[in-house]
């Protein structure tokens, strides 16, 4: 077997023959193809988008560059490649540039294939070492990617400066027979970049002035930003020319394509028993959803998918939290705990003027009662839960405490008129669902009418009525909101 060859001579006749990486690529990927597999598995939302684009890519033996927001799984998608190389490939032994033993390109191998003819040893090179991946940052230098000469290497080896056994080489050349991978590619300098399209086209480098011929073997893969090209850099025009795709990434469009990459990614199995209830992750998804679309806050920079799993992993801490005071399992998430986790997106968001004059929190807030609004919607049409609100409307107080137990929480539900039923007889929860659920969903029908101005949480935990100039002016004259008065606040 090829594999099992330890010299060049066992190599030729094992009758082993190189291909290119991108060839390699090639045939790889076809063999998926036509065995039905997932060609970039836990990538969720790109089956009919992103990835057509970038297949069409490697079978064309395309660098590519995908260009999307933050929080787009570019860099997961880059790296996902890898599985598209043989598990591993011949090489010169003791070569920096992972030289073929057939076409080597390094003058080290070169001398030494031609002093030990087929006695040259090689070494089988595994196919995570032929990965090679740089964070492009304005004080990358061309001694980085491409190489420089080391006088140190020279004065050791007895070289002049002139002779390419002088050379360090940089990252490029060793990613040669690899994948090479430059993510926010604007960040890095015209300069740099021009060494860059010099290598994919012509293969020489000049290294001080001393011209190296190295006809690289590699796959580039480039990513970015849109809004870098005008921010902080751009990709200069004969860069852009010689690669060969460009591949445009996106959001979630779908809020259960959302909600299966937060399943994957958030950390919530934490080994306690925590329950989340499907219509918290989809609340929870809302938020980023409304996020995007806020004009509060920069769409130019987006808003990263990962807001949403660290909203979820600081909502399933807080229902913890609530756990291990009460000692009452299992803990399940509820609408409060998605309240706590405000500092999961202040962060993740880049303000307008208007929202930096609001404030960051205030923003936030806003956006998680946008997606407890659309998510009552979803699961309740507000004049079954007219009811409800007259029971507040006729001087009606519920008061809570987070230190109350399930039970308790219950009880004071089953006061207010119309509100287990509406929830009973709803699709909000499966069947069989326990009391913490049960809680858990009439805690968001009492939320939504709040962030829909039909009744008000009270400062001090718990819910009355909506004060007059907030409270919708219904059919008969009832006490209503005055059109032309300004809202109130989301949470009283």
């Amino acid at each position: 077997m090829a594999q099992k060859a330890a010299t060049l001579g066992d190599l030729r006749r094992s009758g082993y023959e190189p291909v290119s990486v991108k060839d390699e690529m090639r045939r790889n990927l076809v063999c998926r193809l036509r065995r039905g597999e997932t060609v970039f598995p836990g990538i969720v939302g790109y089956e009919e988008t992103v990835i057509p684009q970038i297949v069409d890519a490697i079978l064309s033996r395309h660098h590519f560059i995908l260009l999307g927001l933050r929080g787009q799984a570019k860099s997961r998608i880059v790296r996902q490649l890898v599985s598209l190389l043989d598990d591993e490939v011949p090489v010169v032994a003791g070569s920096e540039v992972n030289d073929d033993p057939f076409h080597p390109i390094s003058k080290q191998a070169r001398e030494r294939i031609e002093a030990e003819g087929d006695a040259t040893p090689i070494v089988w090179l595994p196919r995570e070492a032929r990965y090679v991946e740089k964070l492009a940052t304005p004080d990358v230098t061309t001694a980085d990617l491409i190489g420089d000469l080391d006088p140190i290497r020279a004065a050791h080896g007895g070289h002049v400066l002139s002779d390419e056994l002088a050379i360090h080489f940089g990252l490029l050349p060793r990613a040669n027979r690899g994948i090479f991978a430059i993510n926010e590619l604007p960040d890095m300098s015209g300069k740099v970049q021009v060494g860059l399209f010099n290598v994919m086209q012509e293969g020489d480098i000049q290294i001080k002035g001393f011209p190296v011929r190295l006809p690289l073997d590699v796959q580039l893969v480039f990513t970015a930003n849109p809004e870098d090209y005008t921010a902080r850099g751009k990709i200069i025009t004969p860069l852009k020319d010689r690669i060969g795709s460009e591949i445009l990434t996106h959001y979630p469009k779908s809020l259960a394509d959302a909600e299966r990459i937060t399943a994957d990614e958030a950390w919530t199995d934490r080994g306690t028993a925590v329950s989340i209830p499907a219509f918290v992750r989809g609340l929870v998804e809302r938020i980023a959803f409304a996020a995007r679309e806020d004009r509060r806050i920069d769409r130019r920079s987006g808003v990263s998918q990962r807001m949403p799993i660290t909203v979820m992993e600081d909502a399933v801490s807080s229902a913890e939290r609530r756990a291990f005071g009460l000692d009452e399992w299992p803990a399940v998430v509820r609408v409060t705990d998605v309240q706590a986790a405000l500092p999961a997106i202040t962060g993740k968001l880049e303000l307008e003027y208007e929202g930096e004059l609001q404030g960051g929190e205030a923003v936030a807030r806003d956006l998680v009662g946008t997606a407890v609004e659309e998510t009552f919607d979803a699961f309740f049409d507000v004049e079954d839960a007219e009811g409800i609100v007259a029971w507040f409307e006729n001087g009606g107080v519920l008061r809570l405490s987070e230190s109350s137990r399930s039970g308790a929480q219950l009880a004071g539900y089953r006061k207010v008129e119309g509100l287990v039923d509406l929830v009973q007889v709803s699709e909000i929860l499966p069947e069989g669902a326990g009391e913490g659920e049960l809680v858990a969903a009439c805690e968001l029908v009492l939320e939504g009418l709040a962030a829909k101005r039909r009744i008000s949480r009270l400062d001090a935990g718990g819910y009355g009525r909506a004060p007059a100039g907030r409270r919708p002016r219904g059919p008969g004259g009832t006490p209503g909101v005055d059109p032309g008065a300004p809202p109130g606040p989301l949470f009283a």
